[in-house]
């Protein structure tokens, strides 16, 4: 399968083996449409990764270097957040290797890059994207630079270290751990396996929406509500869900409602003001760093995904993120404050609205461990 990059902004197309990054007039790469037959007869059931949906992914048939490289993740269970409500679940999906949602992306991205040849990867994390892309570049026999700003969870940076990667600690924010990251990549450094620019990234992302599809017997949720920094669970979602559609095997999309935490909520702002773009804003502070982006790369397209499933933006309370922490973990689920913070923010949304007898799905995205 001979699959192109294609600039988001001007069409412009590019062979994957040039590895580019992004378009010489600035715009982010996506992957040109491929065309692949896919039913339930399709998934790999004896493989229990997400590479089961093998027949989705932009790889040949034959392609196997990821048999070497997974470490089972995908297949996360999907339960009751509790017994009162059968109909509001969870799918646990910090149940994966590195404790996080991310390695969906980074397995996929990884396998890409080993498949390329590449000798070293470059990535900008505020910690999750980063371990999962250093323990997959690990176990490919790929080196690796991780930059994180200051601030980031000890915890997180002694994962990333302990994978073998050189953790670069930025002073700043996360914007400006981004840019030194760019510098590097642009000096020849590496290749930059970034879980914002390249589009491998949420071909593996979007294995959530075919897992839940497949455990759920087909039956789509009505509503999933989706944490949203820089949207690499949100974009690959809708990815998936659009496949899934044009294929026949769903009959109508679900509502997806992203969480912003009220630090910064910067797509939040762009969709209540109409806009079609997103512009940057100041970070005032929160406690959920996995979605404190000021300046979304993929604003303009989550925004479409957004609008295109008839969804909706909410913010999550700061004050109200540690409560729901340990109202979480009294229900059995140990999350970090970004997970916390977008049942946070569904919790107040579900009170104004009535979702009674909606089917709702949330993710748990990354282990309570990883923040303390």
């Amino acid at each position: 399968m001979s699959v192109k990059y294609i600039c988001s902004e001007c069409q412009k197309i590019y062979d994957p083996k040039t590895l580019v990054f992004r378009c010489e007039c600035g715009g982010l790469l996506d992957l040109e449409k491929f065309d692949f037959l896919f039913s339930k007869e399709d998934i790999l059931s004896n493989e229990w990764n997400l590479f089961r949906y093998l027949k989705t992914l932009p790889f040949d048939d034959h392609f196997n270097l990821w048999k070497n490289l997974t470490m089972g993740e995908g297949l996360t269970p999907i339960v009751p957040l509790d017994q009162h409500n059968p109909n509001l679940l969870v799918k646990v999906d910090y149940s994966m290797p590195t404790l996080s949602f991310k390695d969906r992306g980074a397995v996929v991205l990884i396998a890409k890059a080993k498949e390329l040849g590449i000798k070293k990867v470059i990535q900008d994390s505020s910690g999750n994207a980063g371990t999962s892309i250093a323990a997959y570049a690990s176990r490919a026999g790929i080196a690796c630079d991780i930059y994180v700003p200051e601030g980031t969870s000890s915890k997180k940076i002694k994962q990333i270290s302990s994978h073998s990667a050189k953790v670069h600690i930025v002073k700043g924010n996360r914007e400006d751990t981004a840019k030194a990251a760019l510098h590097a990549v642009e000096n020849g450094e590496g290749f930059y396996a970034s879980h914002v620019y390249n589009p491998f990234f949420y071909q593996g992302t979007k294995t959530y929406v075919y897992e839940i599809y497949e455990q759920l017997n087909g039956e789509m949720p009505d509503i999933l509500v989706i944490p949203v920094g820089n949207g690499t669970l949100l974009l690959g979602a809708y990815y998936g869900l659009k496949e899934l559609l044009t294929l026949g095997l769903i009959k109508k999309m679900p509502k997806i409602i992203a969480v912003q935490a009220n630090g910064c909520a910067p797509i939040y702002k762009a969709f209540r003001e109409g806009k079609k773009i997103v512009d940057e804003i100041t970070n005032t502070g929160t406690l959920a760093e996995g979605i404190a982006i000021a300046a979304p790369k993929r604003g303009k397209q989550i925004l479409e995904a957004i609008k295109d499933t008839n969804g909706e933006i909410i913010t999550a309370p700061e004050d109200k993120i540690v409560k729901t922490r340990k109202t979480l973990a009294k229900k059995g689920f140990y999350v970090e404050p970004t997970t916390a913070a977008t049942f946070a923010g569904f919790f107040d949304y579900a009170k104004a609205n009535n979702l009674k007898d909606k089917k709702i799905i949330l993710p748990l995205c990354g282990a309570g461990l990883k923040a303390d």
